[in-house]
Formats: structure tokens, C-alpha cells, sequence
């Protein structure tokens, strides 16, 4: 279903992706995030749910619409070290640091961190080149914000 747009998104020099397919492709990589827990919850979903409707400026069916795309790329999109790759080469800088923000968001959705996640949320945002300390200024904006 998503073959030829993965295959776009993980070309060796990858064009700049349209705002539908950067919408989506971030939107698969807070669901990865999600699920790198074995436990995608309810909670873990309206939260994507949300930060898709207000960073995309989305109706809350159109962001459940998307997280339901997103739950399918996401499921055949390759491993999460070419798949970030991928997204880093085709969205700016400063979006990029918008959706470690966002998979924080998600990671601390549940209210635990778990080390899985963590885990998962330190390569992730070295892959997608933000900074570590990019990565944890965005993670004390989650935290005082909850």
C-alpha cells in the first residue's frame, strides 16, 4: 500500500517531502514510538491524536484518520534506523526538533518512561540529527507542560 512512498522516502537523495507525506511519515514515527513498548494504548493514541491536530491543523476525525495511515506505514516502513534517516533528510531542522517534542509527548503519554522508550527516543533523535541537548530542552518543555 505504501510501497511506492516509502520507496521516495528512503531514496538515496530523497526530494523534500510534500506537507501530506511529511504529515504522515512523522506521524508513523510518533506510532513506532508508541509502540517500541509493546504496550500502544489508548492514551498513547489520542496523544498522537493530538499533537497531529494541532500541529497539522487537523480535525480530531482527520488526525484519527491520519494516526490510522500512520499505524500502516509504520507497520511496513523499514527499521527505524533507515526510516529516520530517511524523514531527516526530507523535513528542516527545526521541524525535526517539533517531532522529538512530539514523540516525547508520546513516550510520556502513559505517564512512565519506560527504558525502552528511551532508549528508542535517544537513536531516534540522533538519527534524525538533533542535538542532544536539542533533545532534552524538548523533553523539560513536555514535562512542564504536563
Amino acid at each position: 500500500m505504501f510501497a511506492d512512498f516509502l520507496k521516495r522516502l528512503t531514496a538515496p537523495q530523497p526530494d523534500p517531502l510534500a506537507d501530506a507525506d511529511a504529515r504522515l511519515a512523522l506521524t508513523a514515527l510518533l506510532v513506532r514510538v508508541a509502540r517500541a513498548d509493546a504496550h500502544y494504548d489508548a492514551s498513547e493514541q489520542a496523544r498522537i491524536d493530538r499533537i497531529a491536530a494541532n500541529r497539522f491543523g487537523l480535525s480530531p476525525f482527520e488526525a484519527s484518520k491520519l494516526r490510522g495511515k500512520a499505524e500502516a506505514l509504520e507497520a511496513e516502513a523499514p527499521d527505524t534506523v533507515r526510516f529516520t534517516r530517511a524523514i531527516k533528510d526530507a523535513v528542516p531542522y527545526e521541524d525535526r526538533i517539533g517531532v522529538i517534542e512530539a514523540l516525547w509527548q508520546v513516550v510520556l503519554a502513559d505517564g512512565q518512561r519506560e527504558a525502552e522508550e528511551d532508549a528508542l527516543l535517544r537513536l531516534v533523535s540522533n538519527l534524525l540529527g538533533v542535538s542532544d541537548r536539542d533533545s532534552a530542552l524538548a523533553r523539560q518543555r513536555v514535562d512542564s507542560a504536563n
